[in-house]
């Protein structure tokens, strides 16, 4: 299943002081990366991460992300969405042409 993770960060934390953490936080995300439990990686114009991951559910990301140092830290938080393929051309495309392809 494909999931879409927008970082929000928690108002009024406390960043000072939180290079351990921030090192933590990129090792973690590197090993979900190489797990391939995370598939893209950005940020928005906010510089919050944007990821999108590949998970059995909407539970498991989350259970996954809630194990990040910056989120245990109470610094982020994430929302979660689960990504489904688009079917909006079915409006448009008559049946005629999808039955002859």
């Amino acid at each position: 299943m494909k999931i879409l993770a927008i970082e929000q960060e928690v108002a009024g934390a406390d960043w000072s002081n939180q290079e351990e953490t921030l090192a933590a936080e990129a090792y973690r995300v590197h090993k979900l990366q190489q797990s391939g439990f995370i598939r893209e990686m950005y940020f928005n114009q906010n510089h919050c991460a944007v990821i999108v991951i590949e998970a059995e559910s909407a539970q498991m990301a989350n259970e996954v992300l809630n194990e990040l140092p910056l989120v245990k830290k109470g610094l982020i938080t994430f929302n979660i969405m689960i990504l489904n393929p688009y079917s909006g051309l079915d409006r448009i495309i008559r049946n005629d042409i999808k039955e002859s392809i």
